[in-house]
């Protein structure tokens, strides 16, 4: 990651020439720490075949990190925070961060100024979502799922990271009241996408039983 929040891969042509930079382990993990793609890229380069080496196998890289759809140098990430922010924004100097905001945080019920203490969670987790049907999806669809504002929440950061991968069944928001349109928004993205009918029918249990 450049000090301008880029984020280049060995094929890009400033890759040897960016001088003052961060290292991350792949392309992935650099644009999940906050870079961004370079102008008119938008999304990531074919999947090597090596990670993902079975269906049954989950990689992160299976599914495109945040993009720049509209190529205005704000992220999926941080066009979410300037959208949900019940205040107002201030961005990074250069224009593509959006650093302090005012969120109402749906999972704990608290608000939050400062967005470095905010993760953009996948209401239906990457790795959960592998597991009940998406290994079988094309990588397009895959990288449209991992950046669809329908399963995208602003959360406090330490209750993502609980959450991890769980699925309704062994983790629910702390915030009770949080409950039915949590549950209700998982089933509505379970039947946008190409998941198994049994795969609904459970999530739509939990919607009958919390609704």
């Amino acid at each position: 990651m450049s000090n301008s929040k880029i984020c280049h891969d060995t094929s890009s042509p400033y890759y040897k020439r960016t001088k003052n930079f961060k290292a991350y382990d792949s392309i992935t993990a650099c644009l999940d720490a906050g870079g961004r793609l370079p102008k008119r890229q938008k999304v990531l380069g074919a999947r090597n075949s090596t990670e993902l080496s079975s269906s049954s196998e989950y990689s992160r890289s299976a599914f495109a990190g945040w993009i720049d759809e509209d190529g205005d140098c704000l992220n999926t990430r941080h066009e979410l925070l300037l959208e949900l922010s019940t205040g107002p924004t201030t961005k990074s100097s250069d224009g593509c961060r959006v650093i302090r905001g005012r969120w109402n945080d749906p999972y704990s019920g608290s608000v939050f100024l400062d967005s470095s203490k905010m993760d953009i969670d996948h209401l239906v987790p990457l790795a959960w979502a592998w597991r009940n049907g998406a290994s079988s999806w094309s990588e397009s669809e895959r990288d449209r799922f991992a950046n669809d504002p329908i399963n995208l929440f602003a959360v406090s950061a330490s209750l993502n990271r609980s959450k991890g991968a769980q699925g309704p069944d062994s983790w629910l928001p702390p915030n009770e009241k949080f409950h039915c349109q949590y549950v209700t928004r998982f089933y509505r993205v379970l039947l946008k996408y190409e998941f198994p009918e049994a795969v609904r029918s459970h999530a739509k249990s939990h919607v009958n039983s919390k609704c």
